[in-house]
């Protein structure tokens, strides 16, 4: 009886193993994309995350062991898309008691990088794309039989003018610039991780004052070690604006308004549109010169008010346009044009077309003609005052994407500076000077100005254009780098040693797109002046990939940081 039970446990034991044996291990498929959309004839990158149960590996797509099965993505791609690359992770090495030499595995959590092109003939819509991975799944003592699991990309293909926003950016850039770097065994298997760097609780820094200016941009240690220097001591720059205070500006922006009446194409017209809308001499009295005069120059003001302020709304991603090498390519090029217009080389004058406009004899003296009139002769100014125009809504925009509101009233504030004669003029209070050669030499001033404003848009454009082609995982890897060496990756994490040991701080902030991020991990920052100026410091690489997007938008907006790569020095407070 006891042999029968025996032999009965015996079969039921051996039953339970082969059961075990022919188990086929189920593996968690994710697949992700690095956009929420796609344009027709872009190549878009994507991942599939597979997580295993604890404890378990897969072969490698190349294991050492020719007798093993192979993990492999087989990606059925409809018409319309292609696949241009399959990435697979770097393997581990798993080395088995009793075995000759290591296995090459994947951990139980990884990921494997795609490519795929679109067709510049696919519609708008949603494109499913199917796929099949084929593993087999192992512990330390045995392997299980070889499985299959499915999943499928979905591809939204959207208008080539609609925006798409990034996702997934941590995991798609590890992967495919990264070269497949697997995550460690006991990685979350979640695809969603945010960002280390970018912590969303920057309460921290509250803690701590700023240090002098934010600088950036390319340096050699030399300039890099004045601008440490000016920070620990204080010293801020002195520019045209910078350090000058607010009213400063308004009375720069003001006068610059006031001076725009001196240009050939404004001082002329002043008598002549005068008597259009009946004031001046013509106006019976000096009260109604004098209101009609300022009716006229209030629509002046607010149409460059309007025009000012609907550009610097509707860039309200300013940051992401003034990245763009083309825009400002397109600006120094307009700046050029206009510049060349004020020496004369070319002429563009559209003041002459105001003497097309008739105004009936009756209509003369009313508030409505006065207005539209001077709405009209704002914009016939021509090339006298568009290029201030354009400058001071360049500069406006910059302000205001820095988080300064009063920046939205310059363009206005120019208007007001030039609409200030006309009611003078209209009742007949001031004697206005006399055309002549001086107008000419006030144009060729306000030349030379905006060649210097031209020779900046082309300088950064020309920069852009160069920082355009960087490999990303270079940047990430100079990061690691520098990570390994002492700095601080997480923002939190670093304000929180400082505030503890009552540090300064250098925040570098960079992005995997940064070509200058790079050049100044690998030249500036490894110059050994520069590192013995740092050693007293707490130092964090910020990742700031979307500078448009939070908390990197937050931290560049209260550090008046605009482009990258960008530093800033902090001191705790007492």
């Amino acid at each position: 009886m006891k042999r029968g039970v025996l032999s009965v446990l015996v079969l039921l034991l051996s039953a339970t193993v082969a059961q075990a044996q022919l188990q086929r291990i189920k593996a968690d498929l994710t697949p992700v994309l690095e956009a929420d959309g796609v344009h027709a004839g872009d190549v878009v990158r994507g991942a599939l995350s597979v997580s295993l149960p604890h404890g378990l590996h897969v072969q490698s797509d190349k294991p050492r062991d020719p007798s093993l099965i192979a993990t492999e993505l087989n990606i059925d791609a409809p018409d319309g898309v292609s696949v241009k690359e399959i990435v697979f992770p770097t393997p581990v090495d798993l080395k088995l008691q009793g075995a000759d030499a290591p296995l090459a595995v994947f951990p139980e959590s990884f990921a494997i990088g795609v490519q795929f092109v679109v067709s510049p003939t696919v519609a708008a819509g949603s494109i499913k794309v199917p796929a099949r991975l084929r593993y087999q799944a192992c512990n330390d003592t045995t392997c299980f039989p070889p499985a299959n699991a499915t999943t499928e990309w979905t591809l939204n293909v959207v208008p080539a003018v609609a925006a798409i926003r990034p996702t997934h950016h941590d995991l798609i850039f590890s992967i495919h610039f990264g070269r497949g770097a697997a995550p460690s065994a006991s990685a979350s298997s979640s695809v969603s991780t945010p960002n280390p760097s970018n912590p969303t609780n920057l309460s921290n820094l509250d803690k701590f004052t700023r240090a002098g200016d934010t600088f950036g941009g390319y340096m050699n240690a030399t300039e890099f070690l004045r601008n440490i220097r000016n920070a620990e001591q204080g010293v801020k720059a002195r520019g045209m604006f910078e350090g000058r205070g607010p009213l400063a500006i308004l009375l720069l922006v003001f006068v610059g308004g006031l001076a725009l009446n001196l240009t050939p194409c404004v001082l002329p017209m002043i008598p002549i549109n005068l008597a259009i809308i009946g004031a001046g001499t013509q106006a019976g009295s000096r009260s109604r010169g004098f209101l009609l005069g300022g009716v006229y120059g209030l629509a002046m003001a607010v149409v460059y008010g309007v025009l000012g302020l609907v550009v610097i709304l509707t860039a309200g991603t300013f940051g992401t346009i003034n990245s763009s090498p083309w825009f400002n390519l397109g600006i120094a090029v307009l700046l050029v044009a206009l510049a060349l217009a004020m020496f004369d080389v070319i002429t563009i004058d559209f003041s002459r077309f105001s003497s097309n406009f008739r105004v009936a004899e009756g209509s003369r003296g009313s508030f409505v003609v006065a207005f539209v009139m001077g709405a009209v002769a704002a914009l016939l100014a021509g090339a006298c005052v568009a290029p201030v125009v354009i400058q001071v809504v360049l500069f406006s925009s910059n302000l205001y994407a820095k988080g300064t509101a009063v920046a939205l009233g310059l363009p206005f504030l120019l208007g007001i500076g030039m609409a200030v004669p006309w009611p003078v003029a209209g009742a007949g209070l001031a004697a206005l000077p006399k055309p002549g050669r001086w107008m000419v030499h006030v144009k060729q001033v306000f030349g030379i100005v905006i060649l210097a404003t031209a020779a900046y848009y082309g300088y950064e454009a020309y920069g852009l254009f160069a920082d355009r082609f960087v490999d990303a995982s270079a940047v990430t890897s100079s990061v690691d780098e520098q990570v390994k060496a002492g700095w601080h990756r997480r923002l939190d994490e670093g304000l929180d040693v400082a505030a503890r040991e009552h540090k300064p701080v250098l925040i570098d902030m960079w992005a995997t797109w940064c070509k200058n991020c790079l050049t100044m991990d690998k030249t500036t920052l490894k110059d050994p002046s520069v590192v013995s100026a740092l050693d007293g410091y707490v130092k964090i690489k910020f990742q700031a990939e979307n500078p448009d997007e939070q908390p990197a938008k937050t931290v560049m907006q209260r550090f008046d940081a605009v482009g990258l790569p960008s530093y800033v020095i902090l001191n705790p407070k007492p």
